[in-house]
């Protein structure tokens, strides 16, 4: 299914982006430029992502520094 006409972008291919590690609709359109035409398609992205996939998010919603946690998490890794 299409989540951006504009672009021809599906749900697969936002799925895909997230799992690579894009958390925002920003990050999703700087992978597939999905969301920078009309706009229309930005809530359904925001909801393909939901909440908890985002290590980013978690820790920025804790008020952590994000940048040196993730430096951290990938150190650890």
């Amino acid at each position: 299914m299409f989540v951006c006409s504009c672009f021809g972008v599906t749900e697969q291919q936002v799925k895909k982006h997230a799992e690579d590690g894009a958390c925002t609709p920003r990050q999703i359109a700087s992978a597939c430029k999905a969301g920078t035409d009309c706009g229309s398609c930005v809530r359904r992205i925001q909801a393909l992502l939901g909440r908890d996939a985002c290590p980013r998010r978690d820790l920025a919603d804790r008020g952590k520094t994000v940048l040196s946690e993730i430096a951290d998490l990938e150190e650890a890794a």
